[in-house]
């Protein structure tokens, strides 16, 4: 991951935030997975870098969405 990159994750409030990997605090927060996601997705894809979904009961990385930032382009 590089420093743009971004993580949707649940803090121990309850909150979803969307966090750039080396920033201090959450670009973005909601109430909803969904809402806070699509809102990060967008500064993803301004900075063409990469999100990644964390699940709320485990922390674990559920899924990972690439806007730009992939090595080469293939096909499917």
């Amino acid at each position: 991951m590089s420093k743009k990159d971004y993580n949707v994750y649940q803090g121990s409030d309850g909150v979803w935030r969307g966090e750039r990997q080396d920033a201090s605090r959450a670009s973005v927060t909601g109430s909803t997975q969904g809402e806070v996601f699509k809102a990060t997705r967008e500064l993803a894809k301004k900075n063409h870098s990469e999100v990644s979904i964390h699940r709320a009961d485990n922390n674990k990385i559920r899924a990972k969405h690439s806007y730009g930032n992939d090595p080469r382009s293939s096909k499917g």
